[in-house]
């Protein structure tokens, strides 16, 4: 089957699903693809409340956010396709959708992917075992199934992902033994690590997981002390009695469908690897193909809800011409963005995307 839309929309988290609403409602067609049975991406496992301002849903549980965000795409009337995968991109402006039942042709005159990112995987002995978990996986069990994944967890990593998981596996009932971070700091907000340390649990930076302990499953771990070069430190090997290790050490962006393309890809370490070339309005070395949110650089799910309005804004200025309020749309996100970034918590996306923007690239795509 040959369907045909203005915009394309890959991927039904934040930044997704912002990109969607706002074209829709500047009057494109919008079609919005996601492999999952909800919309939301990850935030239909974010129990937590956000930060930020009202604009941002600050002091609303990531859960609630994808409900409200999913209303939103409804009433703009855009035609949502779950349960299905965009497997290949072609340069005739034509995606490959696998559904349930079929594989179906979309003609699209703009695409944005906001297809998100993929756990990192660590290197250590025996971390194929059952019970090495990413902590993206520990939330599905949990904030989605119900699911305990164990019951003595040690996280490595301390990022926001893995101080708000560890959080809430102490409120599942889990005990977390300890936290570790390779770095000489934690990398979260102070206010998620301040939680952890109430509650006894001990942050261990300068740390790091050597070996998973275990035949047919997790039995426990050896963690170690790394000097300034996160080398282990001999003598330092601690041994852990657990049955679940929780890994959350960063993400990279999804490009699989941009690099298909022939997008322009650009190594940028702050923004998380390897990431498609994008100007100000979200737009690739493509003309008409955009990226937000993760796949853009990795951030957090107020950045990408910005990016996807000025995607879905400049979509749809690029296809119906000039407009007021989708200039307005674009300008005020930009600025929200620029805000965002300019904290202390922003510095190292500001920089990749300053070093994204010294980049010069041509159209590639007719």
């Amino acid at each position: 089957m040959k369907t045909e839309t203005d915009l394309a929309v890959v991927g039904g988290g934040p930044a997704g699903l912002s990109a969607a609403s706002t074209a829709a409602r500047l009057g494109l067609r919008v079609t919005l693809i996601d492999d999952n049975p909800l919309l939301g991406g990850q935030l239909v496992k974010q129990t937590h409340k956000f930060f930020g301002s009202k604009s941002h849903y600050c002091g609303t549980r990531g859960t609630d956010i994808a409900r409200l965000l999913a209303a939103e795409v409804e009433d703009a009337g855009v035609d949502v396709r779950l349960n299905t995968s965009a497997v290949g991109c072609y340069s005739q402006r034509v995606l490959l959708l696998a559904g349930p039942q079929r594989a179906d042709k979309l003609v699209w005159r703009n695409l944005i992917v906001a297809a998100g990112a993929a756990e990192n995987a660590l290197l250590f002995e025996n971390n194929d075992l059952p019970g090495v978990y990413g902590a993206g996986a520990v939330q599905t069990l949990m904030n989605v199934f119900g699911v305990r994944p164990g019951r003595r967890v040690l996280m490595v990593g301390s990022g926001n992902v893995g101080l708000i998981v560890s959080y809430q596996l102490i409120q599942a009932g889990v005990e977390v033994i300890a936290l570790v971070e390779a770095l000489p700091r934690i990398g979260g907000y102070h206010v998620h690590a301040a939680k952890l340390v109430r509650l006894g649990v001990p942050i261990l930076t300068s740390h790091t997981i050597r070996a998973a302990i275990g035949r047919d499953g997790v039995d426990g771990a050896i963690i170690c002390r790394v000097d300034s070069r996160l080398r282990p430190v001999k003598g330092t090997d601690r041994r852990l009695r657990l049955d679940t290790i929780c890994v959350a050490v960063g993400l990279t962006p999804l490009i699989e469908l941009l690099r298909q393309l022939g997008c322009h890809i650009v190594w940028v370490p702050e923004l998380g690897g390897n990431v498609a070339w994008h100007d100000s309005q979200m737009q690739t070395s493509i003309s008409g193909v955009y990226v937000a949110g993760d796949a853009s650089g990795i951030e957090e799910a107020s950045t990408a809800l910005l990016e996807g309005r000025i995607a879905g804004a400049h979509a749809a200025i690029s296809l119906l011409g000039e407009s007021t309020q989708a200039e307005r749309i674009v300008r005020e996100s930009q600025k929200e963005l620029c805000a965002i970034r300019e904290g202390p918590f922003g510095e190292k996306a500001a920089c990749g995307k300053q070093e994204l923007a010294r980049c010069r690239v041509t159209d590639s795509m007719s």
